[in-house]
């Protein structure tokens, strides 16, 4: 497996990474609440500093455990 860290992607490994990984399920992310975000909004736009090259996945995940992000 190719590693997702930001220092190994360029930004549109990233952006493909985010969309398969989100949209693995078949359908749009706005307000599905299947992912436990619970109607909290675009979960795709959560994962846009790592797309932006600013945080690791691994950083937003656990900003949004510790209720940081909503």
């Amino acid at each position: 497996m190719k590693s997702i860290l930001i220092k190994d992607t360029t930004r549109e490994e990233r952006i493909q990474i985010v969309r398969e990984a989100l949209y693995g399920c078949g359908s749009e992310c706005e307000f599905c609440g299947g992912c436990d975000n619970l109607g909290g909004g675009s979960v795709d736009a959560m994962y846009q500093p790592y797309i932006d090259g600013e945080k690791e996945i691994a950083e937003i995940n656990a900003e949004y455990r510790h209720g940081a992000i909503r």
